[in-house]
């Protein structure tokens, strides 16, 4: 039996148990692509490892890729298409995690969108800078994760009211992410721009490649990698410690807090609305989105000072 007969097999089978199976269906789709529609008796464990290391990927992206596979080769085993899993050792992490977000500076987010031209310029690129930029705007300006960006359609967004709505996003949840008036205005302007490249109305995807198809994992990792080499931001370490696209939420989220500490805002009531606009589940989900980088460590020692200096007792 063929392996894309048995990814789909599988995928039918992960879908009738009512999960969407959407990102792991992408995971096994690639990895097809990677070795070619062979037999699946005649696929190896170094195989499946190239796979899973591969493009400097990070432990939760490669232990992703291996559970998805895992769970492949264990239905394989169970309808008796295979004698054995040919899955490798579980991959370990490492020492130094690529998972420490990197907060962009406000300079370095105007190089990255200055950037955007360069990054973008010629037909072989699969996407335009118009629709780069305002992807960018988007996931710093409203916080959002990548794949919510991707999936956001025509009808997710009320230009009217400033907001937009993610729908199904992680953990199932659906949210409301209201809009600044600028970022408003930019999307506005993109979609009025890009009328002709909606051809299926309000289910038609706001955002899109250059032929009109949906935007992949990989056409935006590679037009980052290109835009964060042309900006010269990087940091110490290989590529899985470079800086991500996810980073621009991390940052996105620092920033805000750091200006709730200069303004004097009340935070513990303002985290708890920070969670739910970021649309985790609770507090300790945010937290691992405060880095404490210089800035935001100065502000809160600031801050402390203030109330230390206001209960001192003679």
């Amino acid at each position: 039996m063929s392996l894309e007969d048995i990814i789909a097999s599988y995928i039918d089978q992960q879908r009738s148990l009512g999960k969407r199976y959407l990102a792991e269906a992408n995971i096994l789709a690639a990895f097809r692509r990677s070795v070619g529609d062979v037999p699946v008796h005649n696929i190896r464990s170094e195989v499946i490892s190239r796979f899973v290391d591969r493009d400097g990927t990070g432990y939760e992206a490669r232990n992703r890729k291996y559970r998805v596979l895992s769970g492949l080769f264990f239905f394989a085993v169970t309808r008796r298409l295979l004698r054995a899993s040919p899955m490798p050792r579980r991959p370990r992490k490492r020492a130094c995690s690529s998972s420490v977000p990197y907060i962009y500076s406000e300079a370095e987010l105007k190089r990255l969108l200055a950037a955007v031209p360069a990054a973008t310029a010629g037909p072989q690129y699969a996407i335009d800078a118009d629709t780069l930029r305002v992807f960018l705007l988007l996931l710093y300006g409203a916080g959002l994760r990548r794949g919510e960006a991707m999936r956001l359609k025509i009808e997710d967004v009320d230009i009217s009211q400033s907001f937009i709505h993610i729908r199904g996003t992680k953990f199932f949840k659906t949210r409301i992410v209201p809009l600044s008036d600028g970022l408003n205005s930019v999307i506005r302007t993109f979609i009025a721009r890009r009328g002709n490249h909606y051809s299926a109305g309000g289910e038609s995807r706001v955002f899109s490649s250059r032929n009109g198809t949906d935007l992949s994992d990989t056409t935006l990792g590679v037009a980052f990698r290109r835009l964060c080499a042309i900006a010269s931001i990087r940091r110490n370490g290989g590529a899985r410690s470079q800086p991500r696209m996810h980073d621009l939420r991390h940052s996105a989220a620092v920033h805000r807090v750091i200006a709730w500490y200069r303004s004097g805002a009340d935070l513990n009531d303002l985290l708890p609305k920070l969670a739910t606009y970021l649309g985790h589940t609770g507090l300790s989900g945010t937290q691992r989105y405060l880095t404490m980088t210089q800035e935001l460590l100065a502000e809160a020692s600031c801050r402390f000072e203030a109330f230390a200096g206001g209960h001192r007792h003679d």
